[in-house]
């Protein structure tokens, strides 16, 4: 075994052979990869093995390549393009307290395959195997009877395939989704040869292997400190990657958290969760509004033909798929009033606003929401109707308090309305009042056209009962009949 180099020149000459072979997006891309091979040799020494992603745009990015380089330099490293859950379980069981580094090449066929129980269980695998202790539960035959043994699947994975396939509870785990992009024709790499690649690497391996075992104990009671705002799930998945880097020292631990922040801090947006990529466009939609009609966030939604609501799977964003989605966040949906409409919306506030939801799923959105007032005119922006209220306030005029003001004699209270024709007394003998020529019906307006109300023996033009009441004066049908 070859004599262990200090613990920097080990992650150094991984840098220098990886690096040699790949044009990645990034220096922090180069960083994750160093540190995901080196973390493989003292998986033991780890409670989570972090997954890593590799995926691209279109076929020939260099996916496989990097698998390839994976599989030269990881422990005890399994390239395949097609696996069972049961060979891969009994893969990991068979290797006890040393598992194996398994990486999974085109998993975008494996996990595009719908309504797929074998797909399924493969996913249930990757995800329960990230934690130490992780087993599955299996029955097997011994001669007359069945009996129960678990499998342990604590083991590093690795998935390449095309972008958006990857389930999200597998991203979720993984320390860092590297997106390879197509070699332009200005960047070069060195030429590989799988077969001398392989005899450069071996060295490296060796002086891993030693690397591992002489630090294992240190790197099983390293607790690395998380960059600000690195907590939770995140800080459980990067907590071995930044093990590796505390304990290799040199420059290590300052590029192991730069790309600890840019990961998981600066990530692509697109890398968000469909859910939460629905919150933050309604976030955007609201501004500074209160409320909303459905059917108007859904049009300000779809009204971008390059957004992915314009298009979902064949056809855009409906009000029924808006509201099941936001259901998921506590969001419910309600009948809400803006000026004079009312119609089924959504609100900021309340137990179930929209407040609430982005709070947790958005919290740096919810800076540009300052000091809204409580009530603010429904559906309004925010400045303006505040501008309003001030405006309203400085031309509105004073009177002492308690003190009603008088209503001039010439001032009408209902100026719209036609006057009531005033109900004089009849004779001593005759105790009949004059029928007024109001017709109160004529109150009930939809958006300013008239609409006599129906029914038998209602005239169509006016809305009065012929027989009890005859017609309204202007009332079309009864000129006619005058005229004749």
């Amino acid at each position: 075994m070859t004599e262990p180099a200090p613990n920097d020149t080990v992650l150094d000459e991984i840098e220098r052979f990886v690096g040699r072979f790949l044009v990645l997006p990034s220096e922090h891309c180069l960083t994750v990869i160093v540190l995901w091979i080196a973390h493989t040799w003292a998986t033991p020494a780890f409670y989570v093995s972090p997954r890593l992603i590799i995926d691209s745009a279109e076929p020939g990015s260099g996916k496989t390549r990097v698998l390839e380089l994976l599989a030269l330099l990881c422990h005890s490293a399994k390239l395949t393009l097609s696996t069972t859950t049961a060979a891969l379980y009994r893969r990991i069981a068979a290797a006890k307290d040393r598992p194996p580094t398994v990486l999974q090449d085109e998993a975008d066929a494996v996990f595009g395959k719908t309504n797929n129980p074998q797909t399924e269980d493969l996913r249930a695998l990757f995800n329960a195997g990230y934690k130490r202790g992780a087993t599955v539960d299996r029955c097997e035959t011994e001669g007359k009877s069945i009996r129960v043994r678990e499998f342990p699947v604590y083991a590093p994975v690795t998935l390449a395939g095309l972008a958006g396939k990857m389930p999200a509870t597998i991203t979720d785990r993984a320390a860092a989704v590297i997106h390879m992009r197509r070699r332009a024709p200005d960047e070069t790499v060195a030429e590989f040869r799988e077969r001398d690649a392989a005899l450069h690497a071996t060295p490296i391996r060796d002086r891993l292997e030693a690397w591992a075992e002489d630090n294992l104990a240190a790197l099983e009671q390293c607790r690395p400190a998380m960059p600000e705002g690195v907590r939770d799930r995140p800080a459980e998945v990067w907590e071995a990657l930044l093990a590796v880097a505390d304990v290799a020292g040199g420059k290590w631990p300052d590029k192991a958290r730069r790309a600890c922040v840019h990961f998981v801090l600066q990530s692509d947006p697109d890398a968000l969760s469909f859910g939460v990529r629905l919150l933050r466009d309604v976030r955007k939609v609201f501004a500074d509004r209160d409320r909303m009609f459905s059917s108007d966030l859904v049009a300000a939604l779809i009204g971008d033909e390059e957004s992915e609501w314009s298009n979902l799977w064949g056809k855009p964003l409906d009000q029924q798929r808006l509201a099941k989605e936001l259901k998921r966040y506590g969001i419910k949906s309600d009948r809400v009033r803006i000026g004079e409409g009312q119609a089924r919306g959504y609100a900021v506030d309340g137990p179930g606003g929209l407040a609430q939801a982005w709070h947790r799923y958005l919290p740096d959105a919810m800076d540009t929401r300052h000091s809204r007032p409580s009530r603010p005119d429904a559906g309004q922006d925010v400045s303006e109707a505040s501008h309003t209220r001030h405006e309203a306030s400085q031309t509105r005029p004073t009177r002492p308090e308690g003190v009603t003001e008088e209503t001039p004699p010439d001032q009408q209270l209902f100026g719209s309305e036609t006057p009531v024709t005033p109900v004089t007394p009849a004779g001593d003998d005759d105790n009949v009042t004059q029928i007024p020529t109001f017709n109160p019906h004529r109150r009930k307006r939809t958006r300013g056209h008239f609409r006599p109300p129906t029914g038998p023996g209602r005239c169509p033009d006016c809305g009065w009962h012929v027989e009890s009441q005859g017609h309204a004066d202007n009332c079309t049908p009864a000129n006619q009949e005058t005229a004749g």
